[in-house]
């Protein structure tokens, strides 16, 4: 009767215990085994074998799988941010206060009024509303946009640099018509000109 329960247990073990097929030879070799019992044939690497019994803590990823993760984690952070930054950046048409470098006439300018300076010699002078005068120099004939809305007054002050007697002409105009002018031939001159809407 205690017989009867040896082989239960017995039957119960052989068929727990996993076997490993040797490639070489094919005979069946217990799964601790590192080389085959029949032909010596290499079945497992030692070195695994032996660290199949320890815990593993770590990834079981090789060194260069980690780095290419965390690279590819980091380029797509990268995109990311770069995607964000520039969706809330203003661009050029929503952007308000542009000055350009060129301040002489531009077309499709939005303000009304333009200074139209006409002399054969250099000047200087101050051109713009009055809370906002902006001043302005050169040599020969000139036109300046001014930065005045339809509804602003208007100064100019011009003067001769050269002290020379030719004629120094002002013009304002509004919407490309002249509505004030001014001249002087005076060598040290100045023309003024005050437009009221």
């Amino acid at each position: 009767m205690n017989f009867n329960k040896f082989y239960t247990v017995k039957t119960i073990y052989w068929e727990l215990d996993t076997m490993v097929k040797c490639p070489r030879c094919g005979y069946e070799n217990n799964d601790i085994s590192v080389y085959c019992e029949n032909c010596t044939y290499p079945i497992k690497n030692p070195q695994t074998a032996n660290s199949d019994n320890k815990s593993d803590n770590g990834w079981n990823i090789s060194t260069g799988k980690k780095i290419a993760i965390v690279l590819g984690i980091v380029v797509i952070a990268l995109l990311l941010f770069s995607f964000i930054y520039n969706s809330t950046q203003p661009d050029n048409k929503s952007s308000l206060n542009v000055i350009s470098a060129d301040e002489k006439v531009q077309e499709g300018s939005n303000y009304p009024y333009q200074a139209h300076i006409m002399y054969n010699g250099t000047w200087s002078g101050k051109v713009g509303d009055p809370n906002y005068i902006r001043e302005v120099s050169g040599h020969g004939d000139e036109s300046y946009n001014l930065d005045c809305a339809p509804w602003d007054k208007v100064n100019i002050v011009i003067e001769k640099s050269d002290g020379s007697s030719n004629e120094l002409k002002v013009e304002l105009l509004k919407n490309g018509n002249v509505v004030a002018e001014n001249s002087t031939t005076s060598s040290t001159g100045s023309v003024v000109i005050n437009y009221n809407y």
